[in-house]
């Protein structure tokens, strides 16, 4: 795939780059292990002016970074701007409260004495240069979450971004430069997915984090593995959406369209499978096809607009041939479901019922604006349904009963669960999945931890 910028609402080709050589990419790694023999020793205070520093910036290039995230990817501008918004956040999130997170724990002095040590404490330290292989579809906030932990722990930062966001990837090295951050604290390289297995392969390359497809997961964990490094994935989702009859309707609704088409439905925490329980079914069903219908699709550099295309012509491709499939298996199409004519890698908000085991979309990824819908005759069933698939990254239920709720978080397979509101991610929570949806966490105080040396330090009496 060549690093280029393709407008995907047009197809036209705005930018390309060649990809970085050996002798650039050599020249990047030495940089990267020098730079983190002294990044390490600077204090909190230092590193936290340094991501405030970067934060300030960002808010200050909020729209131009929008308009650039909308050209190479095609999110509603008014979304890609409150995806810049919220990384400045997350960067002072974690300028605040990192020198907390990772200060020395001390265990009970019983414990203490019993080691038969005077003193002894958990102390935390960077490991070192990570590599971070990053996708398309939140490319500021996917970066953003693994760089302002990564740098407030100590560690340095090598980004190979999605090959058709370059832009993007080259303005994230510039912003940690004019913040202050020397050069190889946090550097792009702009390669191609074939040249990341020899660079994780490299001893000066200490861990990796990878947001993603499974094949790609899969790579990425292979070679770490072999090579004995630390990994975080966080790989795709097909999140369920659980609809209960104490639920309000119109709320959940009203939020199911928008947890549905978020991004252009191109996000691996958007709500894919509504799994509605049958006395509500068919109310819910109708307000949900009708607010699906009503969405408005075109320019996603137009402020009124609800979706833009997808981000590329394979992956309209991809999710036509699962409503394809779906609808050759007896799917019910209840909205949408056809290619529209014209330029550009559109498609429109598609509500697909009447889902079988069989089908491809019941076990596969829909990535990007089509929904699902499942009717469930009672929570058990719900259940089994929501836990009927590869995936396990959040979950959404809608209920006003405590007691479905407790089972909800006892029984659903998944790494959130969020009641009465749609998921989403925030630098506080710990984000990530289980089963095929990936390993580790992200934000939080375990993100910043995945990727320190937890070191055991005892004193003799």
């Amino acid at each position: 795939m060549p690093i280029a910028t393709v407008n995907p609402a047009n197809g036209e080709t705005l930018k390309t780059y060649e990809a970085m050589g050996d002798e650039e990419i050599e020249r990047r790694l030495q940089l990267a292990e020098a730079t983190f023999r002294t990044y390490r020793t600077t204090a909190f205070a230092e590193r936290a002016r340094l991501l405030t520093r970067a934060a300030d910036l960002l808010a200050e290039d909020e729209r131009e970074v929008g308009r650039l995230l909308t050209t190479e990817m095609g999110k509603p501008v008014k979304q890609a701007r409150a995806e810049a918004a919220k990384c400045a956040k997350a960067m002072r999130w974690y300028a605040e409260h990192a020198e907390e997170l990772l200060a020395d724990e001390e265990p009970a002095a019983a414990d203490v004495k019993d080691s038969g040590a005077s003193r002894a404490l958990v102390r935390y330290r960077p490991l070192g240069p990570v590599l971070a292989v990053m996708p398309w579809n939140f490319p500021l906030w996917q970066v953003v979450r693994f760089a302002a932990p990564a740098l407030m722990a100590g560690n340095v930062g090598l980004l190979k971004h999605a090959s058709n966001v370059p832009q993007t990837a080259l303005y994230l090295e510039d912003l940690f430069h004019r913040a202050g951050f020397t050069a190889g604290c946090f550097q792009t390289l702009l390669i191609g997915s074939a040249a990341v297995d020899e660079i994780l392969r490299d001893e000066r390359v200490r861990a990796a984090t990878l947001t993603g497809s499974e094949p790609a997961g899969r790579a990425v964990a292979s070679t770490a593995g072999e090579m004995v490094k630390k990994t975080v994935l966080e790989l795709g989702g097909s999140d369920p959406f659980i609809v209960m009859p104490s639920a309000d309707l119109d709320r959940a609704a009203q939020v199911a369209v928008t947890a549905r088409v978020q991004n252009n439905g191109q996000s691996c925490i958007a709500a894919k499978r509504f799994i509605v329980h049958t006395d509500v079914y068919d109310a819910f069903a109708e307000r949900f096809t009708r607010g699906m219908a009503a969405l408005r699709v075109g320019d996603p550099l137009d402020e009124e607009t609800d979706v833009g295309p997808l981000a590329s012509e394979q992956g309209r491709a991809d999710l036509e041939e699962l409503v394809d499939d779906a609808r050759r298996s007896g799917a019910a199409v209840l909205c949408g479901g056809e290619r529209p004519e014209g330029p550009g890698w559109f498609y429109p908000p598609t509500v697909l019922a009447g889902i079988t085991r069989e089908m491809r979309v019941h076990r596969e990824e829909a990535f990007g604006p089509v929904a699902t819908l499942y009717r469930a005759g009672d929570l058990d069933e719900a259940v089994l349904i929501a836990n009927d698939s590869p995936f396990g990254l959040s979950s959404n239920v809608w209920t006003r009963d405590d007691a479905e709720v407790e089972r909800f978080v006892r029984d659903l397979e998944a790494g959130g669960v969020f009641v009465n509101g749609m998921t989403a991610s925030h630098p506080a929570l710990p984000f990530g999945g289980v089963k095929r949806s990936g390993y580790g966490r992200e934000l939080s105080g375990h993100g910043i931890r995945e990727f320190c040396n937890i070191t055991t330090v005892w004193h003799g009496a």
